[in-house]
């Protein structure tokens, strides 16, 4: 089994009086994560799976007595897809004011249905962490770089070696994203919408993208497009990169692009399990990789940045950029090596301290596993 980087940081946190909440896209993990950390608890720890309806209905009460007879008398308890209960941002805050000495570890596949019920309820009472498919960091160094592009790394999926299995399962976690969380939770009956759109994204990959044309295409408002986007953000299926623009007049200011957290979802959209050599988007998908690894990389080892790509409108440009405590650090990523890589003066002459690195087959491990 693969040890997950954030069971050591969750563990560290126990039993400090705050309640541990873990997101992520379904099947990326939580479930078994939580039931690791629950091993070394034996009898004082707990598992409920929230998706019974039965453990639903009787933990939507904010009665201290109902809870603590449903709970036991455990140290630990892990509530598996808790945004299921009603209310749970109440249910949550009562365990933790009224037993301050029991330990609750909340899993949600749904950052928007979990989040909106907990935020307010349980402010300065929780500790948040964000679980991705597995990481660079904790695959070490037994990986094939083709197939995490073409498949993902899901633990499931990267753990089967058969390439049509690969392709079922992912099949089935795309199937989750788009009829279980999204059509379920918001109630959307729309899900050829949801899927033209998906696809839409999945080929537009590192490029803008345009709220407008992409509602053209699909015959709908901008702002219904926009509401989507949001959802499928929201629900950890893709994740939106913004424009920087501070200095320079020509800098393209207020744009976009979509990026998909897993590749193997990407793929599957499209149905584009090709191998490398024979695709054309193969640049593209080195971009999201470097990307979204980096993403995974930052968030594990608690560096707080902030996200952006570059551009201005005659054409010069920087894939990805980070802003940390100031600090512009510009990458720009190529699979292929064709030229002499240039750095764009006008941006490292507005930027003073700026700095800006072509991030390849060759060095990209240094940049996605070492800060």
């Amino acid at each position: 089994m693969i040890k997950r980087l954030l069971q050591k940081q969750i563990e560290d946190l126990l039993f400090k009086g705050k309640i541990i909440i873990v997101y992520g896209p379904r099947q990326v993990g939580k479930t078994t994560l939580a039931k690791e950390i629950l091993k070394k608890y034996k009898s004082g720890g707990k598992y409920i799976n929230c998706d019974v309806l039965s453990n639903r209905q009787a933990l939507e009460t904010t009665e201290p007595e109902r809870l603590k007879t449903f709970l036991g008398d455990r140290k630990i308890i892990v509530l598996d897809e808790a945004q299921r209960i009603t209310d749970i941002g109440l249910t949550l805050k009562v365990l933790v004011d009224t037993f301050p000495k029991l330990q609750i570890i909340a899993t949600g596949s749904s950052s928007f249905d979990l989040a909106d019920k907990i935020s307010e309820p349980l402010t300065g009472r929780s500790f948040k962490f964000m679980l991705y498919p597995l990481s660079l960091q904790e695959i070490g160094d037994s990986f094939d770089l083709e197939l995490l592009l073409r498949f993902g790394s899901y633990p499931e999926i990267f753990k089967t070696q058969d390439e049509e299995m690969k392709k079922r399962l992912l099949e089935g976690v795309t199937s989750d994203y788009l009829y279980k969380d999204i059509l379920a939770f918001e109630r959307i009956k729309k899900s050829n919408l949801v899927s033209g759109l998906l696809q839409l994204l999945a080929l537009q990959v590192g490029n803008e993208v345009s709220y407008r044309e992409l509602g053209r295409t699909l015959g709908v408002a901008s702002r219904t497009v926009e509401k989507y986007i949001d959802l499928l953000e929201k629900v950890f299926v893709v994740f939106r990169l913004r424009s920087f623009s501070r200095n320079l007049r020509k800098e393209i200011a207020k744009s976009f692009k979509v990026y998909f957290y897993d590749l193997g979802v990407r793929n599957a959209l499209v149905q584009a399990f090709n191998p490398l050599n024979i695709r054309g988007d193969v640049g593209f998908l080195w971009e999201n990789f470097c990307i979204s690894e980096r993403m995974r990389f930052n968030t594990y080892s608690n560096n707080r940045v902030n996200y952006y790509f570059w551009r201005t409108y005659d054409q010069k440009e920087i894939d990805y950029l980070e802003e940390k405590e100031g600090r512009l650090s510009g990458f720009e990523f190529k699979w292929a090596k064709k030229g002499v890589f240039k750095k764009p003066k006008d941006f490292l002459k507005a930027y003073p301290g700026s700095s800006v690195k072509l991030i390849d087959r060759e060095n990209y491990q240094g940049f996605l596993t070492t800060s």
